[in-house]
């Protein structure tokens, strides 16, 4: 496989943060873990401004996606996880990271500032978190069939909390065959679409390509069809009934399945939602655990609803995650730093 330089971002070394340099140099240095965070088809749909010791993070609705994320609800909730990887990583190097979320009513691109603030002492637990961000991996390789460590869910469940979400954990038999019915449609309304089909093919690319961005095939799970069908495969034809009979399979079958939900559906609660989701999924990596996303009943609005009747929630789900041990996957490729700079 042909080396993709944008995967060099991943191999960051602690030991060349910049201490004594001035803040902007800094925080310039703490993005390159912010730019690891997870993105719905690895769009990274966020853009940096570095002003002394403040960083403003951007929505780059550029990236958005028109079919799958009409309101740039995964868009925010990805810039959210984006900014919880900066406060982790401010965290670890002795810097109290001051947050402001949505500061101007008037420029609702300007998603959050974060500043430096007093130096302190890193807490035990983020350092558990610090250590996993180059670690984590969406993974859609197959679990094993190994139960989830025991307390994980407690863990979990307190870790989105702190971030204002709520986590659910399907336990019953018949709540998991539901949700899993409730994927496989989301799988072939989507399918049945011409223009999902394009939106996704854009986004999904070869092994040899050199882009800072999209699904690698290499990615994909071996079992599935898009590991073997190129772009004009995706574009023209409806393969909706067999991803959907592989989905349902695996949200069936995983050790773990969680919707993770806020109270509100406003971009105020999808960002919360992103730190949430990013802080669950660097908790879990902590313990080897990998996760992949089920969204299709959350992106198509008519099962949502549905979703949440079946979990038993009046308010919105926001992700859906099956959780489990899985092989070890390489990393997707990221842009630069310099190049999510506005």
């Amino acid at each position: 496989m042909t080396h993709n330089p944008h995967l060099d971002v991943w191999d960051i070394e602690p030991k060349d943060f910049p201490a004594d340099e001035a803040p902007s140099v800094r925080l310039k240095f703490l993005l390159r873990y912010a730019i690891l965070a997870p993105s719905t088809h690895n769009t990274q749909p966020w853009l940096f401004s570095v002003n002394g010791n403040r960083v403003e993070l951007y929505a780059d609705r550029s990236r958005g996606l028109r079919i799958t994320d009409a309101n740039d609800r995964q868009l925010t909730i990805s810039c959210g996880c984006a900014l919880l990887n900066l406060q982790v990583a401010m965290l670890h190097f002795g810097c109290e990271p001051l947050v402001d979320i949505l500061p101007d009513p008037d420029d609702p691109d300007l998603l959050a500032t974060i500043h430096f603030g007093r130096k302190i002492f890193p807490p035990d637990d983020n350092e558990v978190l610090f250590d996993s961000i180059t670690k984590r991996r969406t993974n859609r390789q197959l679990f094993r069939d190994d139960p989830l460590p025991a307390g994980l869910d407690k863990e979990l469940q307190d870790a989105v909390k702190s971030e204002r979400a709520w986590l659910h954990f399907v336990q019953s038999h018949d709540e998991r065959n539901a949700i899993s019915d409730l994927i496989a449609k989301g799988d072939q309304a989507q399918w049945a679409s011409k223009r999902f089909r394009l939106e996704l093919a854009a986004w999904t690319h070869p092994n040899s390509s050199q882009s800072g961005d999209g699904i690698p095939n290499y990615a994909m799970n071996t079992g599935d069809l898009l590991s073997v069908a190129g772009p004009m495969v995706i574009r023209t034809f409806d393969l909706g009934d067999g991803q959907a009979a592989k989905d349902r399979d695996i949200a069936m079958y995983s050790p773990g399945l969680v919707v993770l939900g806020t109270e509100t559906d406003t971009p105020r609660a999808w960002m919360a939602a992103g730190q949430a989701l990013a802080r669950l999924l660097l908790r879990a990596r902590s313990q080897h655990v990998f996760a992949s996303y089920l969204n299709q009943p959350i992106e198509v609005e008519k099962f949502r609803n549905e979703l949440s009747d079946t979990i038993g929630r009046r308010d919105f789900p926001q992700i859906i995650l099956r959780l489990g041990f899985g092989p070890h996957v390489n990393p997707t490729p990221r842009r630069t730093v310099d190049e999510v700079m506005s």
